[in-house]
């Protein structure tokens, strides 16, 4: 039995179905099943069971399954020593992020990591929370950026940022709705926007976390919103809102690299409910006893560096309203 075919049947333990394993391994199924019946026949025993549409595993194959985990942990422990012992600049970093995320931080920190690590290929994962946890657990990824750490034992959490919540809309969609009402509200909200105070206007609704959060705030209020756009991806709502159709929700790190590209005529608010601002705590989770290689290293320390800044950006503003812009102009 050796490490590549532990590897096979480990992958194959995450969606237990053959053809899918194989044309992500980019092998062929029969390739894939000739490591499995190998393994069986070595060990003895059947390590799946076939069930309708997919596979299922037997007891020996969770045993294995486990073991085989353990063995490529080890592996990858024994590669990064190594790497470090003999002095190489080379090897594969693995994170996992929800693409938000991911498209928020890689840009800031790439450019340094590739001019001192230029041949470390770097593999990212978008996927939630709930799914990164068990790829860090299983050795599939090096570190995960996740929503209010972790509890399980096996892993490290560090606490990286409490990702502030923001109200984002422009001078000309409040005027549209509220006209001359609108500076009023503008210096209401300066502090903290209720969405209650805001209800007239269209919102671009988001169906992750932050549109959770966004939504719970409108049934705290007993509002419902008005919906002129729903999407998992905030800088489609960030777009519309600059473009003073609706306003939308913004997290810190959303807006501390964008604020160059915002209209000037854009406000952003901290936003608040009823238990007062709202913000999604972040974490970065490792496995505990993982000793990762110094480019791992230097990445990691790159991160904290960036979501550093990000926390110190300052975000809240009062658009400016046409004519302020026209005095400014002249």
């Amino acid at each position: 039995m050796d490490l590549i075919s532990l590897y096979y049947f480990s992958e194959l333990a995450k969606e237990l179905h053959m053809t899918h394993t194989a044309e992500r391994l980019f092998i062929s199924q029969q390739t894939l099943s000739n490591h499995i019946r190998r393994m069986e026949e070595e060990l003895g025993v059947p390590l799946s069971i076939s069930v309708p549409s997919s596979l299922s595993l037997t007891l020996a194959g969770e045993l294995v399954l486990s073991f085989a985990q353990k063995v490529g942990r080890d592996y990858g422990r024994l590669q990064d020593a190594l790497s470090d012992i003999e002095g190489q600049e080379r090897g594969m970093l693995k994170m996992g992020a929800s693409m938000v995320r991911l498209n928020a931080c890689l840009p800031e920190i790439l450019p340094d990591f590739t001019r001192r690590y230029p041949q470390v290929e770097i593999r990212v994962t978008d996927a939630i929370s709930s799914r990164l946890e068990p790829l860090v657990l299983d050795g599939s990824l090096d570190f995960a950026i996740v929503l209010s750490g972790t509890e399980n034992p096996q892993l490290h959490s560090s606490h990286l940022i409490h990702d502030q919540l923001y109200l984002c809309v422009s001078d000309r969609c409040l005027r549209r709705y509220y006209g001359d009402d609108a500076e009023a509200l503008k210096e209401k909200a300066e502090n903290g926007a209720f969405v209650q105070d805001f209800e007239k206007l269209p919102f671009c609704m988001m169906t992750n976390r932050m549109g959770q959060m966004l939504q719970n705030c409108f049934n705290e209020a007993g509002v419902i919103p008005h919906v002129f756009s729903k999407s998992s991806y905030s800088q489609l709502g960030m777009s519309i809102c600059n473009r003073g159709l609706a306003a939308c929700a913004a997290s810190q790190m959303n807006l501390a690299g964008q604020l160059e590209q915002m209209s000037e005529d854009v406000s952003i608010f901290p936003l608040r409910g009823k238990q007062g601002l709202l913000s999604l705590p972040l974490s970065l989770i490792q496995m505990k006893d993982r000793v990762l290689p110094l480019y791992a290293r230097f990445f990691l320390k790159l991160l904290i560096q960036y979501f550093f800044r990000v926390e110190q950006t300052p975000v809240i503003r009062l658009g400016k309203s046409g004519e302020e812009e026209m005095k400014t102009g002249a």
